[in-house]
């Protein structure tokens, strides 16, 4: 007997459901080429447990998409604005949008390079992101039958799964906005839902959890908060926001992200892990770069990097070689210095100026710089109150008004410096903080 539904155990969700068709899909080769991406890439060096990969993260935002999908879309969820809006949603399309949206979800990673953010900058040509190859993927001779199969249009899939913010090119209706949203919105994308809940479970932290079944049963299509303009009442947008009985969970999920970034994700060991992996692939795949071409990029996994590294290490000459010792043999340079508020105070650029003084007092090569400034705070999300008008999210909460921002900025010394270095550093540090004469105070 044929199976037309297949599930999938999931220690997240515990069940995801496919159908055969959705299951196709799952069986390709872009998407089995995720059972062999790290979620977060060498992070398993620090946190043992962290060894969970891009595919099973794949599956969970599905699922979240398709549960979200059902709720927003629920016909007692349905304001009258947005069935004239979005008359998709309570018409007979309902079911292919979910099935688009659930596959959006799906594919929403198949462009991730090896190791997964770690060193995505660096190798892809100017301009281009692993969004880029997830749409060119999309797009391929690997899917493109399988979407025709299912009568979906690949553009659509790109779409939702992309985003306006990275799609610009491209003119999005406003039921594509809002599905887009589900999947990367900065508020409520399931993206950053399953990936919160599933890295606290690996690593074995507990600040990624929170009550996102509540979260979703709670989520609706609401107007969006306005921005102040002179227009707001005539160009109203719709949005993806909460009941007012949900914006505990919406705290709870931004603030389990605060947490897990400035605790884990940002851990300053995992983050020199990350620097010695850029190092190591820029001079691997050097002089030509990543192969930014379908199989090329199919043909490049952790496996064939993890190769090569153990590999380059056991040789002195080979491209790479003191990067791949630095993460097989734990030689990977140690922290000296962490921002400081009371540094910044003096001077705004402190690391640099640190780094700058450290590279000519020693040689160069033996440090590194990890620096990240978060530049925005909290989204504003619209919020259902009880008498049934909408606020704005950062009206209502004081939690979200004073969310604290990640900022870091350590520098790295190599091991066999690193001792003198930081004694070194914490002599001079605050003459060379501190402004030279009252002209530079101005």
């Amino acid at each position: 007997m044929i199976k037309h539904i297949h599930e999938l155990r999931d220690p997240i969700h515990a069940f995801v459901r496919l159908t055969t068709d959705e299951r196709r899909i799952l069986d390709s080769r872009p998407f089995q080429r995720l059972r062999h991406i790290h979620q977060l890439a060498l992070t398993y060096l620090v946190y043992p447990g962290a060894t969970h990969r891009r595919f099973e993260h794949s599956l969970g935002v599905m699922e979240l998409a398709g549960r979200v999908f059902d709720v927003i879309s629920h016909p007692g969820n349905l304001t009258d604005k947005v069935r004239d809006l979005v008359p998709e949603l309570s018409s007979d399309k309902r079911g292919y949008w979910r099935q688009v949206v659930r596959m959006a979800a799906l594919c929403h990673d198949i462009g991730h390079l090896p190791f997964s953010h770690a060193a995505e900058k660096e190798l892809l040509p100017p301009g281009k992101t692993h969004e880029d190859l997830t749409a060119l993927l999309v797009n391929s001779h690997e899917m493109a039958p399988l979407w025709e199969d299912m009568n979906i249009q690949p553009k659509r899939i790109a779409k939702l799964a992309l985003g306006p913010k990275e799609m610009r090119d491209e003119t999005f209706s406003v039921l594509e906005t809002i599905l887009s949203e589900i999947i990367v919105g900065d508020a409520f994308g399931v993206d950053r839902m399953d990936y919160l809940l599933r890295d606290s479970l690996h690593t074995g932290v507990a600040y990624g959890r929170f009550d996102h079944f509540r979260l979703v049963d709670t989520l609706r299509i609401l107007t969006a908060p306005p921005s102040g303009g002179e227009d707001d009442e005539e160009n109203e947008a719709l949005a993806l926001g909460v009941e007012v009985g949900g914006l505990q969970s919406a705290e709870a999920l931004l603030l389990a992200r605060y947490f897990m970034y400035s605790q884990v994700y940002f851990h300053a060991i995992r983050r020199i892990y990350d620097i010695h992996l850029r190092d190591f692939l820029s001079e691997w795949l050097a002089p030509a770069g990543y192969p930014f071409e379908v199989d090329g990029h199919l043909g490049l996994t952790d496996v064939e990097v993890l190769a090569a590294m153990r590999d380059a290490e056991r040789k002195a000459s080979a491209p790479g070689h003191a990067s791949a010792h630095n993460i097989l043999c734990r030689g990977h340079f140690r922290p000296i210095y962490f921002r400081n508020p009371a540094d910044t105070a003096i001077n705004p650029e402190a690391g640099g100026e640190l780094l700058r003084a450290l590279q000519g007092q020693f040689e160069p090569t033996c440090f590194r710089r990890d620096r990240y400034p978060q530049k925005a705070g909290a989204p504003n999300f619209p919020v259902l109150l009880h008498n049934g008008q909408v606020s704005s999210s950062l009206a209502l909460s004081a939690v979200l008004q004073n969310l604290p921002l990640v900022s870091v900025d350590t520098i790295y010394a190599s091991p066999h410096i690193r001792a003198v270095s930081e004694k070194w550093l914490n002599k001079h540090r605050g003459d060379l903080l501190r402004p030279s004469s009252e002209e530079d105070l101005e």
